[in-house]
């Protein structure tokens, strides 16, 4: 049975919606699951971006997944007290290494601290940064809007990644997960009304916020990602630009 990982934000809600396969799952931050991946601990999981090109050596991508906005994202959110361009001291979240290299690549000039110490403003992904726009007065930047004007293409936060030797049956997986994409697209009241019950939030912000995430790995997705990796590159967060190498795949795209 294949080893999955599960990020535990209610983003994965959708491509988890329906998945009519045997696999075992394995809750985490991304973090947590970045380095499981790259122990071979897991036959395949969402990797942030930027782990997954640091190690890319050793894995190989989903050629049909990801986790993209083009435009607001809404679960990623600089809560700054300051206009942007005053910004110098970003207090990051340890949970996301994407998110806290966009920072870095969208504000070059501000220091990182822990979450938690003074800063002009903070870092905050998931499930924490969605709960804070509801109830924190001080503006909230989304790193995906601010991405797509300074750049025009989408943001890939994650790929799905498989460390190599590649496990069985990592194809019909991706199957699967895609006609679980697929479904929550056509049911978006019940994706919403499940994803709701689990994780707290409103149905009807829900229902908005998945409308925004992108799950498809195309054509427009890839142009994003590398130049993603070629900015972190220039921000000495990353040594070389990697090829990408994909699992085989047989299927269609994502709906």
């Amino acid at each position: 049975m294949v080893k999955l990982g599960r990020i535990s934000y209610v983003n994965m809600a959708p491509v988890f919606y329906r998945v009519e396969t045997e696999v075992e799952e394995v809750l985490g931050v991304p973090t947590e699951l970045n380095r499981l991946l790259i122990e071979g601990e897991l036959d395949t999981a969402p990797i942030s971006s930027i782990e997954y090109a640091r190690n890319a050596d050793k894995l190989r991508l989903l050629p049909r997944l990801c986790v993209a906005s083009e435009g607001a994202v809404e679960s990623i959110q600089l809560v700054s007290k300051k206009p942007l361009e005053q910004v110098r001291v970003v207090a990051i979240t340890p949970e996301s290494a994407t998110s806290v290299v966009l920072t870095k690549v969208l504000l070059p000039e501000a220091e990182h601290v822990p979450l938690g110490e003074d800063a002009d403003a903070k870092l905050l992904i998931g499930d924490a940064a969605l709960k804070s726009a509801f109830e924190d007065p001080t503006p909230h930047f989304d790193l995906g809007r601010l991405w797509l004007e300074r750049t025009g293409l989408p943001m890939v936060f994650a790929v799905w990644a498989c460390p190599e030797p590649l496990a069985d049956g990592l194809a019909e997986l991706e199957d699967a997960l895609v006609a679980s994409v697929r479904r929550a697209r056509a049911e978006p009241e019940q994706l919403a009304f499940e994803a709701s019950e689990r994780y707290g939030y409103p149905a009807g912000f829900l229902a908005r916020y998945f409308e925004k995430l992108r799950y498809r790995f195309g054509p427009r997705e890839r142009a994003g990602l590398y130049t993603f990796l070629e900015l972190a590159r220039d921000a000495g967060e990353l040594d070389v630009v990697p090829e990408l190498r994909f699992v085989q795949s047989t299927g269609a795209a994502v709906a």
